[in-house]
């Protein structure tokens, strides 16, 4: 549970109050009461909290010395950046970033947002039994929501179950974005070690130059499977091994099939893996509806050039009844996360604090 405690050097901060959780020292908002931790990853410690004003029940990220690493102060800046544009349904609300006491030496950032019951990871694990309505309804909202980035020109690059926080009553909503990147017009995205293995497209496994929206597309295919069967459907040990298991499955692929990888030592690679007819997919999962099976082998196409699109798996009979066009606009302006990875911590930190201000309008000189 949350425990009040003493300001660190008996110094309190205007405006903050202090509280202890799994060891971790939150200074926090006077609004904000903590109500116990709900989560620890790489990036921090989540507790749950309610927000004395409104009384609503929400979520508060603490990410610790956010500057000693430069990747996870550009995370987080880019987090920042895109959920404060972003508003749909189905992409977590970024509701508050608490401003720091001071401008140019805090290293803690806080972030809020809207309270989920658990993750996607979490329920496929559990013993709890999946309906074919509840795997059509989680597929349906991670789609719509996906939908709705890629018309903002968003890739997401790194879905996977842990990072699709669900509700009691199923809502389901993308979240963690530190990895996410915009492209305007023609620009392609260029390739980096991205998205957790297990989800990861074969166009990132194979070094590909450039990729697009269809690397997303992969891994719901991979999430879809995993609700499915309720186990990962490639564990790969190691990229190459990655790729093995792929190949197990999608079976070995014709020339035309590979003209996309312009890596000539990964196309020599997939050449030289043994022949496999592949396993259908029916196989892997006798008791799923025939649909779904359907729509899983269209997502799970090697050649992301034939890979389905978001808007036609939404419109694959399988979804039928759930999607309605009309009620489910783009995004109204593309979003740019043009960053420089290069500049230096004095930048990102002005950076950071121009976006945390737009939570606290009247706020510029309030502090040093």
């Amino acid at each position: 549970m949350a425990m009040l405690v003493e300001p660190p050097n008996g110094i309190k901060q205007q405006g903050k109050h202090y509280y202890s959780m799994w060891q971790t020292l939150f200074e926090i908002d006077t609004k904000y009461v903590p109500i116990k931790p709900i989560g620890r990853g790489a990036y921090g410690v989540v507790c749950s909290s309610i927000n004395r004003e409104t009384n609503e029940k929400v979520a508060i990220k603490k990410i610790h010395n956010v500057f000693e690493n430069r990747v996870d102060a550009l995370r987080t800046l880019r987090e920042l950046k895109l959920l404060r544009h972003v508003r749909h349904d189905n992409v977590i609300a970024l509701k508050d970033v608490m401003l720091p006491t001071n401008k140019s030496s805090f290293k803690d950032v806080y972030l809020v947002y809207e309270l989920m019951d658990t993750d996607l990871h979490q329920i496929i694990k559990s013993s709890q039994s999946l309906s074919d309505d509840h795997c059509k309804y989680f597929l349906f909202q991670l789609l719509r929501g996906l939908k709705y980035l890629h018309s903002a020109n968003i890739l997401h690059r790194d879905l996977k179950p842990g990072n699709l926080l669900v509700n009691a009553n199923c809502d389901l909503k993308i979240c963690d974005f530190g990895l996410a990147r915009t492209s305007q017009g023609n620009e392609q995205f260029m390739t980096e070690y991205v998205v957790t293995r297990w989800y990861r497209a074969p166009e990132l496994l194979l070094c590909c130059d450039n990729y697009g929206t269809s690397i997303d597309v992969w891994s719901v295919g991979c999430i879809f499977a995993e609700i499915l069967g309720r186990r990962p459907i490639f564990p790969g040990t190691e990229c190459l091994n990655q790729l093995k298991l792929i190949i197990n499955v999608v079976g070995s692929q014709q020339e035309s099939d590979i003209r996309f990888i312009d890596n000539p030592k990964a196309r020599r690679f997939i050449k030289s893996l043994p022949y496999s007819r592949g396993t259908h997919l029916s196989n892997l999962y006798p008791q799923a509806n025939p649909l779904a099976i359907d729509l899983l082998q269209r997502m799970l196409v090697f050649d992301p050039t034939k890979r389905i699109s978001v808007t036609d798996a939404l419109s694959h009979p399988y979804m039928a009844g759930l999607f309605d066009p009309g009620s489910n606009p783009p995004a109204h302006v593309p979003i740019s996360l043009d960053i420089d990875e290069n500049m230096e911590e004095r930048m990102i930190r002005e950076m950071m604090w121009d976006e945390m201000l737009y939570y606290h309008p009247g706020a510029e000189t309030a502090n040093p």
